[in-house]
């Protein structure tokens, strides 16, 4: 089995006899070192689906292994309670501004304009043309472009009535949050907010405005959210409630989403 470890693959099954290997899994398996851990611990992250072993600087892969290998069939039942991955292909469903939309790779090479085709009396169509083989990073690069038009302008509407500017706009595959907001003023989001409902994508885009006046989540920041965004609390809910499932949907498994593809 092939553990990611930092930036090197570390083959444990030369070292443990009962290893299981990475395809029995079905999921990325990485190995942490951590100077506060005091004894090994294991998590599987429902957002990246990857199995999480932490050590302590102390404690060698023999152990890591072991430990893995002792509780596999814990780690089994976590990764099959999570939702399956739905990978950019043909014919494949996922949301849009929260509304279901069916993906078409059409394979056409006149355009490469990604286009929407809402006909009434049927479902929402992502029309993806070119080559079908470059169609998922295609149609990535368009879900990160309409993720940042449409989040800087939330971003301009919450800042005129806040008095507050933000130095620049980024767009991301954030895993654990969903925006963020640095001391120099430059905002970042999870493309996957394109994928929920406006409403929820609005109230992001106006919590990270709130921390250009306030850097922290005291009442003072939470009054200026009401302010600028009264409903923000059933966006919050569906964010926890229904956030996790957005990072369902992405490239075949392997392929980053952490920046736009570059251009053809």
């Amino acid at each position: 089995m092939r553990i990611a470890n930092g930036h090197r693959a570390i083959d444990l099954s030369s070292k443990t006899r009962s290893s299981v290997r990475l395809e029995d899994i079905g999921a990325q398996v990485e190995v942490r070192r951590h100077p506060g851990a005091r004894r090994l611990t294991l998590r599987v992250s429902r957002t990246r689906r990857a199995v999480i072993v932490t050590l302590p600087l102390q404690c060698d892969l023999d152990e890591a292994g072991t430990f893995l290998n002792r509780h596999i069939d814990w780690v089994r039942a976590r990764l099959d309670s999570l939702p399956n991955h739905v990978p950019f292909e043909d014919a494949a469903a996922m949301p849009l501004r929260g509304t279901p939309h069916t993906i078409s790779f059409t394979g056409n090479p006149r355009t490469r304009v990604i286009t929407i085709d809402d006909r009434q009396g049927r479902r929402p169509s992502i029309i993806v043309p070119g080559d079908k083989e470059r169609a998922p990073d295609r149609l990535t690069r368009f879900l990160f472009d309409e993720a940042k038009r449409d989040l800087a302008a939330s971003v301009a509407k919450y800042t005129r009535p806040l008095s507050v500017k933000a130095t620049r706009i980024g767009i991301r595959d954030q895993t654990s949050r969903w925006g963020s907001c640095s001391t120099t003023g430059a905002l970042s989001f999870s493309w996957r907010l394109i994928l929920a409902p406006s409403f929820v994508l609005d109230y992001v885009a106006a919590h990270e405005v709130a921390h250009l006046a306030e850097m922290n989540h005291g009442p003072r920041f939470w009054a200026l959210v009401k302010k600028i965004c009264p409903d923000f609390e059933t966006a919050k809910q569906w964010l926890q409630v229904l956030g996790p499932d957005l990072h369902r949907y992405g490239p075949p498994h392997g392929q980053p989403v952490n920046s736009p593809p570059a251009g053809e």
